[in-house]
């Protein structure tokens, strides 16, 4: 890996000061990694303010073929912030505003770093709120890189549902709206849906235009233990397939809540479990959770659990998003893998099933969470980072989970994204298509600087593995 060119720093240190930094622990917290990849840190950190600064940046690092790694809030689970060849974290936390608020549309405009948590702190007042919900507080652009879904998205959909226009700034320093306000336009490609979910590897998200969506007037949330993993799985595919609206369905197995009311102190029964939620009006809530109830009944569910005050209702969906953090007092000190799959919901319960076959086998613990509503869930594999065998499992066992994904029509990653961590799973789920894949990249990033090795390899003539 060659210096970044001194003319380069130079430019960039006049136009940003203090805020491009070479340090070595700033660099070190821009890295990405922290599971099971290794941390790659950029060779400089440049904290931009404003789109200027973002476009000249860029146009700077084009013109010395400088890698650009844009970031946020370095939630990703697939390294999607690390550098492999080196350049210029661009990092967009600074970029934090609402620029634009329209109650009567029922839409927003704000910048890449605003977090989702700040977002819906700014709309109080409005009595709108955006929805999707990861777990970790990212950013809006990150979210939006990535196509990031999370517990609402059965009722509300992910980004791709939600997100209406982007302005992006592209690898030659020019920037493109991919859209209008209106919420629905025949007009030309589906230009945000391209750059939704490209992890960066096209251009830099500048602001992001969002649907939001009106405060429910009632909300009360669940929880019921089932017998077995099968149980709690079809209850939600039979009350999705009879039309139940369903605003949450999350479920955790056994060593999942175990880890929950170890480090949470809850008291939910150790066994397999859904967390759910409804919203509606006072009626439809209370109709909705009686026919889930009666639903889960005749799947061997006991009696729910329930949460209605709003400050219950946060203390359990913290429990859940930290469900994953939780699985850690399992096994002190252990290095955790994070994996997901997404599936048609028919095929869940099946998949789960094997899943947890494949799991028990394993020379380590691992939990199973998932927003299995839309047929997604998540492994955390606990491993001896000083075990190249337990290494060795893990990835078998991750080959194995993908695989059984695709081969039931699914997807390997139905919200982590590809990043690094999962290159080699693309053509396998895809074929022909990443062909394709790589034509826009080198249509659109001839020389490969945007984020490289995500997706596809950095070299502008390889093939994309």
């Amino acid at each position: 890996m060659n210096d970044l060119p001194s003319a380069l720093c130079a430019q960039i240190s006049t136009l940003l000061g203090a805020r491009f930094s070479r340090a070595v622990a700033l660099r070190e917290s821009h890295a990405g990694g922290g599971m099971h990849l290794r941390a790659l840190p950029p060779q400089a950190v440049a904290m931009v303010s404003t789109l200027e600064e973002i476009i000249a940046i860029v146009r700077a690092c084009a013109e010395h073929r400088t890698p650009i790694i844009p970031y946020g809030a370095g939630t990703s689970l697939e390294c999607h912030v690390g550098a492999p060849q080196g350049g210029v974290s661009i990092d967009l936390s600074g970029m934090k505003r609402v620029l634009r608020v329209n109650p009567e549309d029922q839409d927003c405009t704000v910048e890449p770093g605003l977090t989702r948590s700040a977002l819906n702190e700014a709309l109080r007042h409005t009595g709108l709120f955006f929805p999707v919900d990861p777990g970790a507080d990212a950013t809006i652009g990150g979210m939006a890189a990535t196509r990031a879904s999370g517990t609402t998205t059965l009722r509300y959909g992910g980004m791709r549902e939600n997100v209406m226009a982007l302005s992006v700034v592209t690898a030659d320093g020019r920037v493109i709206k991919t859209a209008r306000r209106a919420r629905k336009s025949a007009a030309g490609y589906d230009l945000t849906r391209l750059f939704v979910g490209s992890e960066g590897t096209l251009g830099i998200i500048a602001d992001v235009t969002l649907k939001l969506h009106p405060a429910p007037e009632a909300m009360s949330a669940a929880v019921c233990a089932f017998a077995s993993a099968r149980g709690a799985t079809s209850t939600v595919v039979e009350a999705i397939q009879g039309g139940l609206p369903l605003a949450r369905a999350e479920y955790l197995d056994a060593a999942a809540i175990g880890a929950v009311n170890g480090v949470f102190g809850t008291t939910y029964p150790v066994s397999d479990a859904l967390f759910l939620e409804f919203h509606g009006s006072a009626e439809e809530v209370a109709a909705h959770a009686e026919r889930a109830r009666s639903i889960a009944a005749e799947n061997g569910g006991g009696e729910f659990r329930w949460a209605v005050e709003t400050e219950a209702r946060n203390q359990l969906w913290k429990a859940r998003h930290n469900a994953g953090l939780a699985a850690l007092s399992l096994r002190p000190g252990a290095r955790p893998w994070s994996t997901d799959v997404c599936v048609p919901i028919s095929q869940l319960p099946d998949c789960i099933d094997a899943t947890k076959q494949d799991i028990a086998a394993l020379p380590f613990p691992a939990i199973v969470i998932g927003h299995i509503g839309d047929g997604n869930f998540h492994v955390v594999l606990l491993l001896d980072s000083a075990s190249p065998e337990e290494s060795d499992a893990a990835r078998r066992f991750n080959d194995a989970l993908v695989a059984r994904a695709i081969a039931m029509d699914g997807t390997s990653t139905g919200e982590h994204g590809i990043g690094m961590g999962k290159r080699e799973c693309l053509r396998q789920e895809l074929g022909a298509a990443v062909d394709l894949m790589a034509d826009v990249k080198r249509a659109i990033d001839p020389h490969f600087l945007m984020n490289p090795d995500k997706i596809f390899l950095s070299c502008a003539n390889a093939q994309p593995t």
